[in-house]
């Protein structure tokens, strides 16, 4: 988002994409997350929201951790039905006027979510990393979930 909002030449090749409705090619999304977090504010701790997507996506932190020398200490699912997915993000268009939350392509990106984000479940479960989380409750309860479970 800091890349979106300051339109940093990263930024500006992701708007390109995103206003489109399509996601951001891994290789410019890894491009992102490396700068990100090899900044000094990103030192003592960080959460990624919605990345890794995919394997290929998962491969590249790898190496982005390894060479920043920064262990995954948890990969947090949260966990709703596609229904309460598709009212949340139709409810976020209508707040936040968003040309990428119609509902065509709300339901574009939740299939893509399906085939290519939810096998990621398992590779971090397998790690001994994963935190799943019921997110249909309110704001604040499933922060206080979050929290409680990384604790």
């Amino acid at each position: 988002r800091y890349n979106l909002k300051e339109e940093t030449p990263l930024g500006l090749q992701a708007k390109a994409f995103i206003s489109k409705g399509l996601l951001v090619p891994d290789e410019l999304t890894n491009s992102i997350i490396e700068d990100r977090l090899s900044k000094d504010d990103a030192k003592d701790g960080w959460i990624l929201d919605g990345y890794p997507r995919n394997e290929s996506q998962v491969e590249a932190l790898d190496v982005i951790l390894e060479k920043l020398g920064t262990p995954l200490d948890h990969a947090i699912a949260l966990q709703a039905d596609r229904s309460v997915l598709m009212d949340r993000m139709k409810k976020r268009a209508e707040i936040e006027g968003r040309a990428d939350d119609t509902p065509e392509i709300i339901a574009k990106r939740l299939d893509v979510y399906a085939h290519e984000t939810k096998p990621l479940i398992d590779v971090y479960r397998n790690r001994g990393l994963l935190v799943e989380i019921d997110s249909t409750g309110s704001i604040d309860s499933i922060s206080k979930d979050i929290i409680a479970a990384l604790q």
